[in-house]
């Protein structure tokens, strides 16, 4: 008896409230025509019956002029003939298209992408929009004449009861209906439920239609993925540069930081030109910092403007050494062949390999660090060609770097600079390996520079 007690009865809430169920099924019944979803359903549908009006207007016109003997039949069916086609065009044009994506997007709350930009759509794809179209046309002009028709109906059912006169009379036929007051409140809200039930459903059938008809075509898919994988390429091209330059900066601060602190009272003069060489090699990295952020924000569709200042080249190595020196990093430094006139993107990537090689040396190697870099002048075929070159008609940039281990450490040496240069590498076309050599670490790049192209 005592576990019967603690039951409580069908019907009721835990709480003994008894009104938890009651509430869950009146919010499963009226549910549907309270939410705001099948207001805006609502709104899409009628927007159907709105563009609706001008075809049932011309039918009806066609109707009345087929009913006149005096018209001739066949001006009427040329008429009739050119009318269907002028009124078919817009139905399987891709702006028509665009439109309906567009409603359907902010009024059923359907995920449908954008239509690609300057991509010509099929004929499979028009006639799903075309198909949506007219049942959209069709949905809404029955949704437009039944609130119309339905809705004043049963406004005036509900009017007797509540003392207006609705003005019919038996004559109408709503006699009887009328001067019942329970069956006059009773037929009119039938009316008004049944009217929002049948919107609620159709705006339902619409929502799951959507993405059937007016889905993104197998091209424009392919276009789809192929701009993410773009955008996504960009993006880690950029990580890279933000990788590279402000890593280069903060291990080029640290070294000199702890150089100026360990000769801070034995030699000032060392201190003040380490200390200057943080400042402006902490000045460039803002730079490059500041540029890489001004390229994300524009990518990201923000109009802050920001300054974008050209990216360091292979013209700027002098520089980039001497920085390097000045933190306390041997290197001896040889440059051969025109380095000034490769073209721009090959002599960015140069450069942010050499400064992620000097970074690494810095970090994990010790003693001098030898770096080479040269530019062969084209050559023929079989002649002076890099290795594994895919084609002769080029130069190569050929860049490397040695410097020596630290210990057993630098065997297992890799980490997020050097996939860095690995893709920086691959992108160009072109061949890295690194690794150990003996007691040395050596990195290798093979960069293809078209013939014929500068600067």
């Amino acid at each position: 008896m005592a576990a019967s007690r603690d039951l409580p009865n069908m019907g009721e809430s835990a709480d003994g409230t008894g009104r938890e169920n009651g509430w869950v099924s009146l919010w499963g019944v009226l549910g549907p025509l309270v939410r705001g979803s099948t207001w805006r359903r609502a709104v899409f549908l009628l927007l159907g019956g709105v563009l609706a009006l001008p075809y049932a207007l011309l039918a009806a016109a066609f109707a009345q002029m087929l009913g006149n003997d005096d018209v001739p039949r066949a001006v009427v069916f040329g008429l009739l003939l050119v009318a269907v086609v002028l009124a078919a065009v817009p139905v399987f044009l891709a702006g028509s298209r665009a439109l309906e994506i567009a409603a359907a997007r902010a009024l059923l709350a359907v995920d449908l992408p954008e239509p690609a930009a300057g991509h010509r759509i099929d004929r499979e794809t028009r006639v799903r929009a075309a198909l949506w179209i007219a049942l959209h046309l069709l949905t809404g002009g029955l949704v437009l004449f039944a609130a119309i028709s339905a809705l004043p109906m049963a406004l005036v059912f509900l009017a007797g009861p509540i003392g207006l006169d609705p003005g019919v009379s038996r004559a109408n036929g709503f006699g009887p209906l009328i001067a019942n007051p329970v069956g006059a409140t009773l037929t009119g809200t039938v009316l008004l439920v049944g009217l929002g039930y049948a919107v609620a459903g159709l705006g339902a059938l619409a929502a799951s239609m959507a993405p059937v008809l007016l889905g993104p075509s197998q091209g424009e898919r392919i276009a789809a993925l192929e701009a993410r994988a773009a955008r996504l390429a960009e993006r880690n091209r950029l990580a890279r540069e933000l990788h590279d330059s402000v890593g280069h900066a903060l291990t080029v601060a640290t070294l000199q930081a702890g150089a100026a602190r360990e000769l801070l009272d034995v030699d000032p003069e060392f201190t003040r030109r380490a200390l200057l060489a943080i400042e402006e090699t902490s000045r460039h990295a803002m730079d490059d910092l500041d540029h890489v952020l001004g390229l994300l924000r524009e990518s990201d569709g923000g109009r802050t403007r920001v300054s974008t200042a050209p990216q360091p080249t292979l013209a700027r190595l002098d520089r980039l050494v001497a920085d390097t020196r000045a933190a306390g990093l041997a290197v001896e430094s040889r440059v051969s062949g025109a380095v000034g006139e490769l073209p721009a993107a090959v002599s960015r990537e140069g450069y942010r390999i050499v400064q992620e090689g000097l970074t690494n040396a810095a970090r994990h190697g010790c003693g001098p660090v030898t770096l080479r870099v040269d530019v062969p002048e084209a050559t023929a075929p079989g002649r002076g060609a890099a290795p594994d070159a895919p084609s002769w008609n080029c130069r190569w940039l050929e860049i490397e770097l040695l410097n020596g281990l630290r210990g057993a450490a630098g065997s297992g040496r890799g980490g997020r600079g050097l996939a860095g240069m690995r893709e920086r590498v691959l992108l160009l076309g072109g061949r890295l390996t690194a690794g150990p050599q003996g007691d040395r670490w050596r990195v290798r790049a093979s960069l293809p520079v078209p013939r014929g192209e500068t600067g």
